[in-house]
């Protein structure tokens, strides 16, 4: 039996009606509306919030019986991208640039959509009553989020100075052991990754390395597609082949935050002109 209560079950512990707490965790932002449905958020993950799939009720999100919501974080209001700049004194479109670029928004035609992702970081959707067109607005807590704030950051290059000096640069290369350089300046860790890198580059396919994920754990993936919003990891190093066990806790966790993954294994490395094409088409990337 799982140690954990439903929201419903949560409320009668408490004395309460399900509707109150329910409202209560909207405003919070551990949980959101979105088809029909109540979807967890990172934050709602990060205060002990899970699923649970049942035959009989289906999925339904389940509580520590000793929950605790932040008061700090309990809103009705929402932020729109322009409110979203103003906090962080960017243009409006340079944040929807940035939210692109995590993930969590896509552009669909003419309006910016949420993405899986997206909805999980605090996106919410609104109608827009005079063309009824929807669009994105944040719950409050978003400004918290440390991958939104590190992009920020790296963006207006604010710790540039503090990365720039060689102690930094120094430790970089110890901690990741990157030791080799490849056509486009960067510093890997294998001779997979140097050809798999490089082979993106003359390909003419935009991509960073060592790239943090955009969720809360400190995760990296050896290489992002920022066009296709995808990510890629090489199952390889000089010294072998990545265990199962690793690779199989690493797919997890992608699939559990709807994040989307190419894996290169090492006898795809001799092959890559054949492998990689296939494996980028399906996410829109075009490689020349």
């Amino acid at each position: 039996m799982h140690d954990k209560l439903s929201t419903s079950a949560l409320a009668k512990s408490r004395n309460q009606e399900p509707k109150a707490l329910f409202t209560l965790l909207k405003r919070a932002g551990y949980i959101s509306w979105h088809e029909s449905s109540w979807l967890l958020t990172d934050i709602g993950y990060r205060f002990g919030g899970d699923y649970v799939d049942s035959d009989k009720y289906g999925r339904f999100i389940v509580w520590p019986s000793n929950l605790v919501i932040d008061e700090t974080l309990l809103s009705d209001a929402t932020l729109t991208a322009t409110q979203l700049g103003d906090h962080f004194s960017l243009p409006a479109k340079k944040i929807n640039l940035l939210l692109s670029e995590l993930g969590w928004i896509k552009r669909d035609e003419n309006q910016w959509k949420a993405t899986p992702i997206g909805l999980r970081a605090g996106a919410r959707l609104r109608q827009d009553k005079q063309n009824n067109n929807q669009f994105v607005v944040w719950h409050p807590s978003v400004l918290r989020h440390a991958r939104l704030k590190q992009s920020v950051i790296e963006f207006q290059g604010q710790d540039a100075e503090a990365h720039s000096t060689e102690k930094s640069f120094s430790s970089f290369r110890q901690k990741f052991a990157a030791k080799h350089r490849t056509l486009d300046g960067h510093y890997v860790q294998s001779k997979g990754e140097l050809i798999i890198d490089n082979w993106l580059y003359m390909a003419g396919v935009v991509h960073a390395y060592q790239r943090q994920l955009p969720i809360e754990k400190d995760v990296v993936s050896d290489f992002y597609l920022p066009q296709g919003k995808v990510y890629l990891q090489y199952w390889g190093s000089d010294n072998g082949a990545a265990d199962v066990k690793t690779i199989e806790h690493t797919r997890a966790l992608y699939q559990e935050h709807d994040l989307s993954l190419i894996e290169v294994f090492p006898e795809d490395i001799t092959q890559l002109d054949e492998v990689l094409p296939n494996k980028l088409k399906p996410f829109g990337i075009k490689a020349y």
